[in-house]
């Protein structure tokens, strides 16, 4: 007699689920990117992100310590500037409200999460690109590396403990990890974005940060049909000194993260991107799904996908009511 097989014994109870659970998931590998617009009084709510704000500086100071209380990794702060050129000049300014916000959050939390900053150009140039142009309009690589270098010493100097190298310019992780430590900062960990897709999830986000983007980033951007170039990238990135390898957008390209997490030497992370967590707070807003039960499908997926860590808009809130 053959006996029937039954994984089913071990789906039994909520007691059984947890003891086999083969992918966890934990407060302390989440992310919290946070956005601070210059001149504020009051916190903004950005429309298209329910939940999301752009901070004054007070309640950037009330919302970095809620992180901190409830357990997640880090934050990743993106500044929004009132005054925009074609370099983004305000991004290297060591007054700038990226460097003023850097300052806060190293006091504030600096010795309970990771503080990080993002290393661009966008939110900074009146065009919206992520470098600077050259006189037909493209995007100048290596033009934009001086500025990025700019960007690095003004953050690492406002106390950043990692920068996030989001601009997918080539060579960028080789050029900054080079200034950094000339310049003494050897400690200044480097997060490459380094599989960063061209993508339409990003809408959202371009809300939250007043973004001036005329045209789009697909050259410089990957190709969303590419899996192997996104490999290729990682492991330039790794080659050049990242301490962190990145995938982002996160759902949409599971694959190209699982294949990042079965070769990188180094950590790697994932970010649910605004276009991401929009949908979820739509589809919920709607009563066409369970909020709570999708946002954490969606985390876990992410996890089980291979991502050590995860930037989400949702990283202080699944924090805290996981703890409950």
């Amino acid at each position: 007699m053959t006996l029937p097989i039954r994984p089913r014994r071990l789906r039994a109870t909520p007691a059984w689920r947890r003891l086999v659970s083969e992918t966890r998931l934990t407060p302390e590998q989440l992310i919290l990117p946070m956005f601070i617009r210059e001149g504020a009084t009051a916190a903004t709510p950005v429309s298209s992100m329910p939940g999301v704000v752009q901070h004054s500086l007070d309640s950037f100071r009330a919302a970095l310590n809620h992180a901190a209380q409830v357990g997640v990794g880090g934050v990743m702060l993106f500044g929004v500037p009132l005054d925009k050129d074609a370099d983004g000049t305000g991004a290297s300014d060591a007054d700038g409200i990226l460097q003023v916000a850097t300052r806060i959050a190293a006091s504030e939390v600096g010795d309970a999460l990771v503080v990080q900053t993002d290393l661009c150009l966008d939110e900074f140039t009146d065009h919206g690109h992520c470098g600077v142009l050259d006189a037909h309009g493209g995007v100048d690589n290596d033009a934009t590396l001086q500025r990025y270098i700019a960007m690095a010493l003004a953050q690492a100097e406002a106390g950043s403990a990692l920068l996030g190298l989001s601009g997918m310019m080539d060579a960028q992780t080789a050029a900054l990890r080079a200034a950094l430590d000339a310049a003494g900062h050897t400690d200044v960990a480097l997060l490459a974005y380094a599989a960063k897709y061209a993508s339409a999830f990003y809408g959202p986000f371009r809300e939250a940060v007043d973004s001036s983007l005329v045209g789009d980033r697909k050259s410089y951007q990957m190709d969303p049909a590419n899996r192997r170039e996104g490999a290729r990238e990682v492991a330039l990135d790794v080659a050049e000194g990242a301490d962190i390898v990145m995938v982002k957008p996160a759902l949409p390209y599971l694959d190209v993260l699982s294949d990042a997490a079965a070769t990188s030497p180094v950590p790697v992370w994932a970010y649910q991107v605004s276009g991401e967590y929009a949908m979820i707070e739509a589809a919920a807003a709607n009563g066409w799904i369970d909020r709570e039960r999708a946002i954490d499908e969606s985390l876990i997926s992410i996890r089980r996908a291979g991502a050590d860590a995860i930037l989400t808009y949702w990283a202080a809130e699944v924090a805290e009511r996981w703890a409950r």
